[in-house]
């Protein structure tokens, strides 16, 4: 069985070629030979790669290398959703989990090869205008769509648990952030007080992505539909409100920055107002309004920027899954805190 290495691969996320080979070969019925691996670069999470063989493709995700912040990569929990919301979401099919890391040097899962557009841009420079539009409106009804989803019909009711979830989130983020800070930021320093003030007493709970935006959606080839919904680590039983926010979120975030257009005119773009999206959402879920919209508008900047202060601190280490890739987003960081005290103080 003869492996080649693409010489893409960062050197920090390469690892024994031939023993994942061998390994698959004995756990994946009609595992060609004749294998290649080449990495996915952008992503700042969970190194990715594509395996080609003769049989056929598909794609290996594995947790970095290195000192990771606690209950960071959580793999195995990507496993378990997308195995689980099969049918419900689109998502790849899952193929095989090896939680023994002596075999590759860190855990990993393969699932198969989907073919689609990957629209990290907020703006979906991929797609025409027409298109841009439905777009958007498939993210809200595929996000309704989890959200009603049966957590113990599942086998998903052991991720999480019911209320409490801002609460906990929030102590978890301000962890993390202390652990990954590298400097002085007055706005995050503001916020944290702000939302811990106002920390819901009683919240509903769904099965939540945690990290819905574009650059975590494989957009069919061609046409206004969802391929699959990617990277899970963070998802869990949790307020519903807190995905919907956090996909709004490129209304807040400026435009040098991929993950924002706000400076842009949305309707020249082909993106609909916020309030459409809005209640596209909530007529698919079949509810009235989103209250505390203003609440979780900014305890979901708060949280972007906590986790790509995370992203950049990685990428200071040299463990991200790509380090270049990892200072130039990760310092966006400012713009989510910014943004987020900038809301805080506005009038609701």
């Amino acid at each position: 069985m003869n492996v080649t290495a693409n010489p893409a691969v960062d050197p920090a996320h390469r690892f024994n070629e031939p023993a994942l080979s061998a390994y698959l070969a004995k756990h994946l019925p009609g595992f060609g030979s004749e294998v290649a691996v080449t990495q996915f670069q952008g992503g700042q999470s969970n190194p990715t790669y594509r395996i080609d063989t003769s049989a056929g493709s598909c794609v290996l995700r594995k947790r970095p290398a290195g000192k990771l912040l606690p209950k960071a990569h959580q793999i195995d929990r990507e496993f378990a959703f997308m195995e689980a919301l099969a049918g419900t979401v689109p998502v790849p099919k899952m193929l095989h989990f090896c939680e023994d890391e002596v075999v590759i040097g860190q855990s990993f899962y393969v699932m198969e090869h989907i073919e689609g557009r990957m629209m990290p841009d907020a703006r979906l420079p991929g797609a025409g205008k027409k298109e841009r539009r439905q777009l958007c409106f498939e993210m809200m009804r595929v996000l309704a769509r989890l959200h009603q989803a049966d957590a113990e019909a599942l086998g998903l009711s052991g991720f999480g648990r019911s209320g409490g979830y801002v609460a906990r989130q929030f102590a978890l983020w301000t962890r993390q952030y202390a652990a990954a800070k590298f400097e002085e930021n007055d706005d995050m320093q503001k916020v944290i007080p702000w939302l811990e003030a106002r920390l819901p007493a009683r919240e509903e709970t769904a099965i939540i992505h945690g990290d819905y935006r574009s650059h975590n959606i494989l957009f069919a080839p061609t046409g206004p539909k969802i391929a699959a919904v990617l990277d899970w680590e963070v998802a869990t039983l949790g307020n519903p409100l807190s995905d919907v926010a956090y996909a709004c979120l490129p209304y807040y975030m400026t435009n040098d920055d991929l993950k924002g257009f706000q400076g842009e005119d949305p309707d020249a773009l082909g993106i609909p107002p916020e309030q459409e999206m809005v209640a596209t959402y909530c007529r698919e879920a079949g509810r009235p309004e989103l209250p505390d919209w203003h609440f979780f508008l900014v305890f979901s900047l708060f949280r972007s920027a906590a986790i790509r202060a995370g992203v950049y601190r990685r990428g200071l280490d040299g463990t991200a899954a790509s380090a270049e890739g990892a200072l130039k987003s990760g310092i966006g960081y400012r713009g989510a805190a910014a943004a987020a005290w900038r809301i805080a103080q506005s009038p609701r």
